[in-house]
């Protein structure tokens, strides 16, 4: 309103200083042309006390915004039989329909990694899992042969004796107890294990040498021989003697 009523007052002035605009010997009144008043104008309402109560950029946007939900209300109330309540009774049966599902379902639970067992249900040999971990490895797929050579080498520590054959038993518990049995590879089994958890359950890609790396460690600990608690070397070699031999049967 007030922008219009100095439109106007603008408009006023100059058609009252072109009236007045008369000389004195009775000669036709001088006129603005109407270009030159419209650009008067407009330069006397773009001063800044014409806009000091304008609204805000924000204030603008969220009157377009509310602009359009009103449009996109309408547009749907007229699409839905029965208008606007029409319309408002489709959407409690939605969120209603939404709202039993959740109840009857719940809320979605995550197992818990590092509950997860390194082995699945399908027992198979230490020389088993080498040959899918060097399946994978010679197609380039290096995080499922990481996964299987970390799986050959827990097993061939059960063949061998070293660790007990224990369902549901994780890398990190696997490497911990070989690490007693063998302390000289204890390190590098810590680091097998954190490199098959990663790729598991951390979602890391394995690498090339990451896979070497659990390969040779592999081949190590194959020539590597336990250190067994004795109290004397003869108690030590008949116990290497009974954990061979019962890894022979």
């Amino acid at each position: 309103m007030a922008v219009r009523a100095s439109v106007r007052a603008v408009l006023h002035a100059d058609r009252t200083s072109a009236l007045s605009l008369v000389r004195s010997d009775d000669e036709p009144p001088l006129t603005i042309p109407r270009d030159p008043a419209r650009e008067a104008a407009r330069r006397e309402l773009s001063k800044r006390m014409y806009h000091e109560n304008d609204p805000s950029w924000f204030q603008r946007a969220l009157n377009a915004f509310w602009d359009w939900v009103d449009k996109l209300f309408n547009t749907a109330s007229a699409a839905t039989p029965g208008g606007a309540l029409g319309l408002v009774v489709v959407i409690v049966a939605v969120l209603t329909v939404l709202g039993a599902l959740w109840w009857r379902l719940g809320t979605p639970r995550r197992e818990p990694v590092s509950s997860a067992a390194l082995f699945d249900d399908r027992p198979r040999s230490a020389a088993e899992h080498r040959a899918a971990a060097e399946a994978h490895a010679a197609q380039g797929h290096w995080s499922q042969a990481v996964q299987e050579r970390m799986r050959a080498i827990v097993r061939s520590l059960e063949e061998r004796a070293l660790l007990d054959a224990r369902p549901g038993r994780t890398a990190d518990e696997a490497a911990a107890e070989a690490g007693r049995t063998l302390p000289s590879q204890a390190d590098r089994l810590r680091a097998a294990a954190r490199d098959f958890d990663d790729v598991t359950y951390g979602g890391r890609t394995a690498t090339e040498q990451s896979y070497h790396r659990l390969a040779e460690l592999d081949r190590d600990l194959e020539r590597t021989k336990p250190q067994l608690a004795s109290s004397s070397p003869s108690t030590a070699q008949s116990a290497v003697h009974d954990t061979r031999q019962g890894a022979a049967e």
